[in-house]
């Protein structure tokens, strides 16, 4: 059977911030219609390497392609394919639920009739003419999980998306990962937590900006055994002669 076009690859990333890189020279390839959950501890880059993919924020250097689109000279058509969903959820407070879907119905050509079958998938229906700014950050989320169920764009990025969930709420991120994959669409879970093990098609864990391998955790344990990231500041060596 033939492989699958990637849906990401990235070549050599690195994303710095005031000097010191947040990503580290990272080469990543991810199908079309894989699930993948990206792993790793708090500051560990899974957040800037998702908005990196989003186009939210641009590589300092290395470049790559986001469904067949250029990274950086294609970045209108790569996020109307596409979604972040992340801590900042992008809503306003001073509309309700209801209206915050439908404003997104319009924005992207989208039948506003989905608005109120969504919002009682992700069990808001009841609150639905409330305003967002009296909702708490769970519910929040649940909206926000919501806008990411109707677009249903071609690549979903969930950054920690269970967190702040309760037990009936974190089923709602669960059925997203059933549907994209029935669908063919491609999602990646950055999370220290990690999904239902047959909802991911793959994990891929990062440390200290880089994606890892147990080949290169083994390399840099330290005596106490805890993985030891390079020291502040240090950038891989060809981001040091570029930057130079």
């Amino acid at each position: 059977m033939a492989s699958r076009p990637a849906a990401v690859r990235l070549s050599r990333v690195t994303r710095l911030f005031d000097g010191l890189a947040a990503v580290s020279d990272v080469s990543l390839e991810i199908a079309q219609g894989e699930r993948v959950w990206l792993r790793g501890t708090n500051g560990s880059g899974k957040t800037t390497l998702l908005r990196l993919i989003a186009t939210a924020i641009s590589p300092t250097f290395g470049g790559g392609t986001v469904l067949g689109l250029d990274l950086q000279a294609e970045r209108g058509p790569i996020r109307a394919q596409s979604d972040l969903l992340s801590h900042e959820t992008r809503l306003y407070g001073d509309l309700t639920a209801a209206e915050n879907l439908r404003f997104s119905c319009r924005l992207y050509g989208i039948d506003p009739r989905l608005a109120d079958s969504v919002l009682e998938r992700v069990g808001l229906d009841e609150v639905a003419s409330v305003r967002v700014s009296k909702f708490s950050q769970g519910m929040r989320q649940r909206l926000a999980l919501a806008r990411c169920l109707m677009r249903a764009p071609a690549l979903m990025l969930l950054d920690e998306p269970y967190a702040a969930l309760d037990v009936d709420a974190r089923v709602v991120v669960d059925d997203l990962l059933i549907t994209a994959h029935a669908d063919g669409r491609t999602v990646v879970v950055a999370s220290h937590e990690a999904p239902p093990v047959h909802l991911i098609d793959r994990e891929v864990s990062m440390d200290c900006g880089r994606v890892i391998t147990p080949a290169s955790i083994a390399g840099r344990s330290g005596p106490s055994g805890d993985r030891g990231c390079p020291p502040a500041g240090r950038v891989p060596p060809r981001a040091s002669i570029a930057a130079s």
